[in-house]
């Protein structure tokens, strides 16, 4: 297999394939890329400097160890590693194009992806490719040209005689991914106590909720399915921090019946939902679509009510009119506007109420040409704001702060704003990409260093719930994070941060450092390259999305149950594995349905002794390492390396 990228991607994916689904890899970096490592913290005074002076020490024998910029260690001697600036036919070929199983292409730019997927398949027609594209749209058109074109080549090569045509068209499929899609919900639903984990994709819903230790004399809710158990020591900051080499005191994930009842006073991971979800409304639920803002922000609220004083005054005035001359209403409120618009006769030799309600109707008149005017300047200046950024108001509390509008911040954005979260932005770029969205969901954006004094401060950071960290700078990020802990030392925090085992460190020293707040740190690369190691085992087996456990990752995929012998012929029940794979539900709408006379759609109360047939399309979790070993290829490597 065959990456190619110019960030911690492209490293973290090679270190999947390799030592979890036990690939042969070639991975193709920019010149010196391996050589240089980017700069992780800088030395700081004051009560910071023993925090930084830890994550220094943890991140330098870690240099010392021999890792990569990623932490993932170095390339093995059966890795290749070609440096070039851009992959061209030549390097393809140089990295054996021409033989690989699938190549993946994790630029950090869409347009250099799209132009290495072109040259790629053009070179052969059978690779099965995996893209990183920000544009969802584009994505979706550039996956059916790329698919189009391996078809056509694969009808053609039937046609000069090539009788495994038709095979290799089946594995030569595009499929294109976004880590910063895969990576958002996590980072948003970690800066919200109480958010549920939710993987969402192609209207297929499944919703996740962490529950704490059920209180003496209670009885916790099990949900569908027990997903994970949350580490024993969560609650001790000098415990383990719930990654992978925590060993048993660490989160448990697909824990079976036995070990569930065992786990007394840990925290546990449920499945609360699985449903097909189908609406018909966008991803932002209908708000803020386009810059003309809705009616009721044309106005402010003293001059809505200005204005609903004067609509009664005149109607008071016309039935004041109606009563005292016996007009039919529409006449009389047909003179009432004349005489407050003062184009009416004077109402000489009328009557004496005829008269008073004239002088009424006019000085009426009078306090309405303000009020006009200052509808109309409320209104041109609204709408001169819809294409600028908007402040964060006065007395705002209980918000989540987001600094960075780069790639991940613009999702994470939207997808708070999904949960009616209220965001607060910090952007120092004001050509940052995220600022068109900003302005069209109508979200309050500072623009300057955070870094600087008194950004944070116009941000609200005293008064928020959360703060995330979300710029390209893990320095910035954890300067920001220092201070906002200053200022508050229960603020939630995440950090995202491109070094995971430099994350896992802050993580540590920050949770030692304030024990009863809440600290997240994250690696958007970590969360991001399950989904596309498992995009690159083929379209056979989809990955609906990851949700993180601590610091471990957990996979949702849905597959056909056909050629997987841990799961053709045998029941749900005996398909289980603990800690490696789990049968969720099964979608009855590609096959035939379970029962008779039962619609098509999606079945998760499956009984335990139900068989799975080769037709049956499931939907599991699974851990990194169950689905490598149900997709067969670390099997499959291992006996050949024996």
């Amino acid at each position: 297999m065959i990456v190619c990228g110019d960030d911690g991607l492209a490293h973290r994916l090679a270190h999947e394939l390799r030592n979890v689904y036990g690939e042969q890899v070639t991975l193709v970096v920019p010149p010196s890329e391996r050589n240089v490592r980017p700069p992780v913290v800088v030395r700081a005074a004051g009560t910071a400097s023993a925090l930084l002076d830890r994550v220094s020490a943890v991140v330098n024998r870690a240099a010392g160890n021999g890792t990569t910029p990623t932490g993932v260690g170095e390339p093995s001697p059966h890795e290749g590693v070609l440096e070039a600036a851009e992959l061209t036919e030549a390097v393809l070929a140089e990295a054996g194009g021409e033989r690989a199983a699938a190549l993946a292409l994790v630029y950090d730019d869409d347009e250099t992806n799209i132009r290495a997927a072109l040259t790629a398949r053009r070179l052969n027609p059978r690779l099965r490719l995996v893209l990183r594209l920000y544009n969802r749209r584009l994505g979706q058109h550039i996956e059916e040209l790329l698919d189009q074109a391996s078809a056509l080549a694969a009808v053609a090569a039937m046609a000069e005689g090539d009788g495994s045509g038709a095979d290799r068209r089946v594995d030569a499929s595009t499929t294109v991914l976004s880590d910063a899609d895969t990576a958002a919900p996590a980072l948003a639903a970690t800066a919200i106590t109480g958010t549920s984990k939710v993987v969402q994709t192609d209207g297929l819903l499944l919703r996740a909720v962490e529950r704490q230790p059920p209180a003496p004399g209670e009885v916790a809710d099990p949900g569908l399915y027990t997903l994970a158990l949350l580490s024993a020591t969560s609650s001790d900051p000098a415990g383990a921090d719930g990654s992978e080499s925590s060993g048993d005191q660490g989160p448990r994930l697909l824990p079976d019946a036995a070990a569930v009842a065992a786990a007394t006073g840990r925290g546990t991971v449920v499945l609360q939902q699985v449903s097909y979800a189908y609406s018909g409304t966008s991803m932002s639920g209908g708000r803020g679509r386009g810059v003309v803002p809705p009616f009721a922000s044309l106005f402010s609220r003293r001059l809505r009510w200005s204005l609903a004083g004067m609509a009664a005054s005149v109607i008071a005035l016309a039935v004041a009119l109606t009563v005292a001359t016996g007009d039919h209403p529409v006449h009389a409120t047909y003179l009432t506007l004349l005489d407050l618009f003062a184009i009416n006769d004077p109402a000489i030799g009328a009557s004496m109420t005829r008269q008073i309600l004239q002088l009424l109707s006019g000085l009426v008149g009078l306090l309405l040409l303000p009020v006009l005017l200052a509808a109309v300047l409320e209104a041109l200046g609204t709408f001169r704001s819809g294409s600028a950024v908007r402040k964060p108001p006065r007395g705002l509390g209980g918000h989540v702060v987001l600094l960075g509008l780069g790639k991940i911040g613009t999702r994470v954005l939207t997808r708070l704003r999904e949960l009616n979260i209220p965001v607060v932005c910090v952007e120092a770029d004001p050509e940052a990409r995220g600022l068109a969205t900003a302005r069209r969901l109508r979200v309050p954006v500072v623009l300057g260093d955070v870094t600087q004094e008194g950004v944070l401060e116009a941000a609200k950071i005293n008064r928020a719930q959360a703060l995330l960290a979300l710029t390209s700078a893990d320095t910035t990020n954890l300067e920001a994070v220092l201070y906002g802990r200053s200022v508050r030392p229960d603020l939630r925090v995440v950090l995202r941060l491109y070094d995971d085992d430099f994350a896992t460190a802050v993580y540590r020293t920050l949770r030692a450092a304030h024990p009863g707040a809440t600290t997240r740190s994250r690696s958007v690369s970590h969360l991001a390259a399950p989904a596309f190691a498992g995009a690159m085992m083929g379209r056979q087996t989809q990955i609906l999305g990851t949700i993180p456990v601590e610091r471990r990752v957990l996979l949702f995929a849905a597959m056909r149950v056909g050629g997987h012998v841990e799961l053709e012929g045998r029941t749900v029940g005996e398909a289980f594995r603990a800690g490696a794979w789990r049968v969720l539900a099964l979608d009855t709408g590609v096959g035939a349905p379970v029962e008779e006379g039962r619609a098509s759609g999606l079945v998760w109360d499956l009984p335990e002794t139900y068989v799975l047939r080769a037709e049956d399309r499931v939907v599991l979790a699974a851990t990194r390492r169950g689905l490598a070993e149900l997709l067969g290829r670390r099997r499959g490597r291992d006996r050949a390396g024996a």
